[in-house]
């Protein structure tokens, strides 16, 4: 989808500016599409700004990446890009760096889990745009009838209530995707509900770990041997098809992200949220995710893309974004507001957890690489003939080679 916003009315001047920005799409109709939000925003701007235009292309998640990557390519870059990853673009000094973009105020508005993961080689160039964190539902009805009346605090608990919704004919006791679609999210998860996750203490990748091998033995003999995983293969069960059949009433427990709150809810679904457990008590910490904003330098409009973003980053438009799509504020003040409101309620587990949120390691030019080749492999490593360790060090071999490619 591309939308073209119209800025005033009037013939253009020697001294106005136009700034492009393509941004990914978060809504699920026209009604509430990222086009009619960022037609909203540019609108007010423009009008106190008249010599600045700004034309925003919106893209869905599937081509907005790819979007961005054939215009830089192709000599095209856009003045911004709202998309996944930012990384590749900051390695090869094709971004300003966010220091030379926006004002002090706004730069130590960030939530510092979110600014620091915005950095390469110490230095910020992606710029957080939207967050969100992970949480266990479950389905309360299904719960009561099995007659579990508890939420699970360990792994064995959690393997004990889907063993019991099983027994009670649940045809979906835990979902767990490790499909193509998001697995790597999936992954990292578990990972840390392990103890340990993608890199180690300094940030090498470490997938092979002891404790990371331990998880996926778990996961493979405790959830999926026994038949608490479903009929679905979680190497082919997609995250978006868990979620709907969460919110047709067909599964127990699945990690779930906030959109899935309003799309259960929808269908009548009654359900509870909890964090992950751990091994053994609480996860050392849990899954954040991040989308990004950054600006490239070829069009050489830094005052004017900083002035703007400075904008977008108001207190008022974060709030605004956050609440239209169910997604929590990538600054302290949003979310100060946030959890303040009695409109958001609903969004308090995952506002919970962002403070002590670990992100994937999206600095790395890498991680694009490395996290394609976890959704591609990670579901073997708890198939029926998959080897856990075997697995995991083949993602580790091929983790360090691209990371030592990109030195």
């Amino acid at each position: 989808m591309t939308a073209a916003v119209a800025g005033c009315a009037g013939p253009a001047t020697a001294q106005e500016v136009t700034l492009r920005l393509v941004a990914a799409e978060y809504g699920d109709s026209a009604g509430n599409s990222s086009k009619k939000y960022w037609d909203e925003l540019v609108e007010k701007y423009e009008a106190d700004h008249p010599d600045v235009r700004v034309q925003v292309s919106v893209y869905s998640w599937n081509d907005v990446d790819r979007k961005v990557k054939e215009m830089v390519a192709a000599g095209k870059a856009p003045d911004m890009a709202q998309i996944g990853s930012y990384a590749e673009y900051a390695a090869r000094n094709q971004l300003y760096e966010t220091g030379q973009l926006l004002s002090i105020p706004v730069q130590a508005d960030f939530l510092p889990q979110l600014g620091d993961s915005g950095k390469v080689r110490r230095i910020a160039y992606g710029m957080p745009f939207a967050a969100s964190t992970r949480v266990l539902f479950y389905n309360k009805k299904l719960f009561a009838d099995a007659g579990i009346t508890d939420t699970p605090q360990t792994w064995n608990d959690l393997a004990e209530d889907a063993a019991a919704l099983k027994a009670n004919g649940v045809k979906t006791p835990f979902a767990l995707p490790l499909g193509p679609e998001e697995a790597q999210a999936e992954t990292m998860q578990w990972l840390l509900s392990g103890g340990a996750g993608y890199t180690d203490g300094v940030g090498s990748y470490k997938l092979d770990s002891d404790a990371n091998i331990e998880t996926f033995t778990w996961l493979k003999d405790e959830l999926v041997a026994k038949g608490l995983t479903g009929s679905t293969e979680p190497a082919k069960l997609n995250r978006a098809d868990a979620f709907a059949a969460f919110s047709r009433g067909e599964v127990g427990m699945l990690n779930g992200h906030p959109t899935l709150m309003e799309a259960a809810a929808k269908q009548g679904v009654e359900f509870g949220m909890v964090p992950l457990p751990g091994r053994d008590g609480a996860a050392r910490a849990n899954l954040g995710v991040a989308d990004w904003m950054m600006a490239f330098k070829q069009n050489g409009n830094r005052q004017a893309i900083g002035e703007f973003l400075d904008f977008v980053y108001s207190e008022k438009n974060v709030l605004a974004f956050s609440r239209e799509y169910d997604l929590l504020p990538v600054t302290t003040s949003a979310s100060e507001a946030m959890s303040a409101g009695k409109s958001d309620a609903d969004l308090t587990p995952f506002l919970d957890e962002l403070p002590q949120a670990e992100l994937p390691p999206v600095g790395k030019k890498s991680w694009a690489e490395v996290s394609a080749a976890v959704k591609e492999r990670i579901g073997k490593a708890v198939s029926e003939n998959g080897n856990p360790e075997a697995v995991l060090e083949g993602l580790q071999q091929m983790a360090v080679s691209a990371e030592s490619a990109d030195q």
